[in-house]
Parts: C-alpha cells; sequence; structure tokens
C-alpha cells in the first residue's frame, strides 16, 4: 500500500503518466467537462474535498512550469486566486476567459472534480521537466 502522497489510484496514475508540457484540470464542482475528457470525481459533498485541498496534494507530486486561470477570477474570486498565487508562488501565470478554459479541458489528460462551491475555482495545470 502506498503510505503518502496521491493516494487516490486515478488521480496517482494521471500524475505518474504526466509528460513536459501536458495539461491536467481541476475545478469546482460545477464546471462542465467536455465529452472525452477523463474525469475523476473527488466530490463526496459540498467543499469535500476542496480545491485547494486537491490542489495542494497534486503539487506534492507534480512539476508545474505554468497555470491557466480564468479572467472572472480576479474580480469573482479574488481569494482563491490569492492561495493559488501561495500555492505556486513562482509559477507563471495565463489568464484566459472561462469560456476558453472550459474548451481547453479538452485539451487536457483529465479533470478532477472538487467539491468546491466558490465560482472560478477552476485551474489548468502545465506539466514542467524535473531536470
Amino acid at each position: 500500500m502506498k503510505k503518502s502522497g496521491i493516494l487516490n489510484s486515478e488521480v496517482a496514475s494521471v500524475v505518474a503518466g504526466m509528460g513536459h508540457m501536458d495539461w491536467l484540470s481541476i475545478g469546482d464542482a460545477g464546471m462542465p467537462v467536455p465529452m472525452g475528457t477523463k474525469k475523476i470525481d473527488l466530490c463526496v459533498d459540498k467543499e469535500l474535498p476542496t480545491f485547494m485541498q486537491i490542489l495542494e496534494n497534486v503539487l506534492k507530486e507534480m512539476k508545474i512550469q505554468k497555470i491557466y486561470l480564468a479572467d472572472e477570477i480576479k474580480d469573482q474570486n479574488p481569494e482563491q486566486l490569492e492561495n493559488i498565487k501561495q500555492a505556486l508562488p513562482d509559477v507563471e501565470i495565463e489568464f484566459m476567459p472561462h469560456t476558453d478554459l472550459k474548451k481547453n479541458l479538452a485539451k487536457t489528460h483529465a479533470f478532477i472534480r472538487t467539491g468546491e462551491m466558490t465560482p472560478y475555482s477552476n485551474i489548468i495545470l502545465e506539466s514542467g521537466v524535473t531536470f
């Protein structure tokens, strides 16, 4: 049995399979996921687990070189934006309209659905390289 890190087998498998510049997305309970995109549904109740709990867990095992967020998070959820910046202090952020972020989910290896119930708590993580 695995002792630490990502214990969910589906999430662990996706993270282990990521290559340089591959995308993985994490989002709130209401984010629509395009047909064909693998959805890993971790939501068990409102705010369980939270977006930040899952993001912080994934960051323990995944090197990130860039993140993509919705423009709307700046005005509609600045607290979550600050949480993300604190978790990824030296990572480039690219903002785009929420509609574009939703379309780009089709390019991700998977979407991890959380129990988050705050608006625009969605992110695309771009995998970095560890050497």
